[in-house]
């Protein structure tokens, strides 16, 4: 078996790669999570049904996964790996480090 790794990216890395094009977001948080407070773009994909099959096409963009601290974004990236998927990105810090780095989310989902 291959042996899998997970690249941290830093929230201005993130938030950088989505606003140039680069990163689609693929936040692993539970509904419940994403209606009170969720990130300005992206994608949700709740790890608790999870399945790397049926994300969505990336058309182009590296995939990056995200969730509240960024334990969850690593376990999804990981499973996406196990799967064949090149998704080796993940948001360090999750929701928490984004908004300490005072950027912005939005309510509602």
């Amino acid at each position: 078996m291959t042996d899998h790794q997970v690249q941290d990216l830093t929230p201005q890395e993130v938030s950088t790669g989505i606003d140039e094009g680069r990163y689609l977001l693929v936040d692993v948080r539970e509904p419940n999570e994403v209606v009170v407070e969720a990130y300005p773009s992206g994608v949700i994909a709740p790890l608790s049904t999870f399945d790397p099959a049926s994300l969505p096409d990336p058309q182009g963009k590296e995939v990056v996964f995200a969730c509240r601290s960024g334990k969850r974004s690593v376990t999804a990236s990981l499973a996406a790996q196990a799967a064949g998927l090149p998704f080796d990105k993940h948001l360090a810090g999750g929701i928490i480090g984004w908004k300490a780095a005072g950027l912005p989310t939005k309510t509602g989902g």
